[in-house]
C-alpha cells in the first residue's frame, strides 16, 4: 500500500490584496484615522497611581514572549499593546491586575488577527495559573466596554507594505527588510516612549532603520542620498521628526543588544568581550532574545 505524505501547514494565511496595496486612497485613509487609536494621555502622569513604566515594560516583554512562542501573526502583539495603552489611559488599574489586562488584550488581538485565536485556557497557563479562565472572560467584557468595542485599530504594520512598494528596493531584499522592520515595531511596542507616536511614523522609522541596518542604502545612491526624504514624503511626516524617531528606534535596538550581552556574560563569565559581541550580533535581528 502506497503511503502519501500529507503534512502541510494547518494554518491558512491570507495573501496581500493588490487592490488595497496599490490604491493610494487606502494609505490616505489610514493616515487620516490613525490618531483616533492613540492613548489620550501619558497615563503615568495623570491616570495611573499604582503602575510604573517599568511594570508596563515587564508585562509587554512577557506578552511578546507569549506571542512569539505561540507563533502569532506579527500584528497581534502591537495591537494588544494598543489596547493595553488605551485602557490604561482611561482606567486606573491596580498593578496586581496588569498581567490579567495584558492577557485579555492578547486574547482580543488574536481574535481579530489570527486564523486560530489564542484560547483563554492557554493564556491562563502562561500566567502560571494566577489568572482563571472565567476571570479572563469577565475582564474581556470590561476591556471591550472601555474601548467601546473599537478594536480595528491602526498599527504600524498597516503601513509597511504601502511604504515598501513606494521605495526603489531590490525585490530579493524585501522579505528581509520586512522582517527587520517588524522586529523594530515590536521593540517600539515594548517601550512606552513610542506609545504616543503615530503608527505611520513608527512604521516609517522602522523601515528606515531596517534599510540602514542592512546597509542597503550604501548600495543604492538614490536611497543613500534621499532615503529619509522619500520615507517622509510617503507618510507626510516631518523630516526632522522622522530622523529623531529613527535614531530612537536604533537606540532601542542597541539597548536590547547590550541587555542580551549582559545576560550572556552573567551566564558565561569566562567569555571575552569580543566573543560576547560576536555572539550578540545576529545576522537577523529577529534572533535577539527580546
Amino acid at each position: 500500500m502506497e503511503l502519501l505524505c500529507c503534512e502541510v501547514d494547518p494554518i491558512r494565511r491570507a495573501v496581500p490584496d493588490p487592490s488595497l496595496l496599490f490604491d493610494d486612497r487606502v494609505l490616505l485613509n489610514l493616515l487620516t484615522i490613525e490618531e483616533r487609536y492613540l492613548p489620550q494621555c501619558s497615563y503615568f502622569k495623570c491616570v495611573q497611581k499604582d503602575i510604573q513604566p517599568y511594570m508596563r515594560r515587564m508585562v509587554a516583554t512577557w506578552m511578546l514572549e507569549v506571542c512569539e512562542e505561540q507563533k502569532c501573526e506579527e500584528e497581534v502583539f502591537p495591537l494588544a499593546m494598543n489596547y493595553l495603552d488605551r485602557f490604561l489611559a482611561g482606567v486606573p488599574t491596580p498593578k496586581c491586575r496588569l498581567q490579567l489586562l495584558g492577557a485579555v488584550c492578547m486574547f482580543l488581538a488574536s481574535k481579530l488577527k489570527e486564523t486560530i485565536p489564542l484560547t483563554a485556557e492557554k493564556l491562563c497557563i502562561y500566567t502560571d495559573n494566577s489568572v482563571k479562565p472565567q476571570e479572563l472572560l469577565e475582564w474581556e467584557l470590561v476591556v471591550l466596554g472601555k474601548l467601546k468595542w473599537n478594536l480595528a485599530a491602526v498599527t504600524p504594520h498597516d503601513f509597511i507594505e504601502h511604504i515598501l512598494r513606494k521605495l526603489p528596493l531590490p525585490k530579493d531584499k524585501l522579505l528581509l527588510i520586512r522582517k527587520h522592520a517588524q522586529t523594530f515595531i515590536a521593540l517600539c511596542a515594548t517601550d512606552f516612549n513610542f506609545a504616543m507616536y503615530p503608527p505611520s511614523m513608527i512604521a516609517t522609522g522602522s523601515v528606515g532603520a531596517a534599510i540602514c541596518g542592512l546597509q542597503l542604502d550604501s548600495e543604492d545612491n538614490s536611497l543613500s542620498e534621499h532615503l529619509t526624504e522619500l520615507l517622509a514624503k510617503i507618510t507626510n511626516t516631518d523630516v526632522d521628526c522622522l530622523k529623531a524617531c529613527q535614531e530612537q528606534i536604533e537606540a532601542v535596538l542597541v539597548n536590547n543588544l547590550r541587555q542580551v550581552r549582559q545576560e550572556e556574560q552573567q551566564r558565561n563569565p569566562t567569555k571575552t568581550v569580543d566573543e560576547l559581541d560576536q555572539a550578540s550580533t545576529p545576522t537577523d535581528v529577529r534572533d535577539i532574545n527580546l
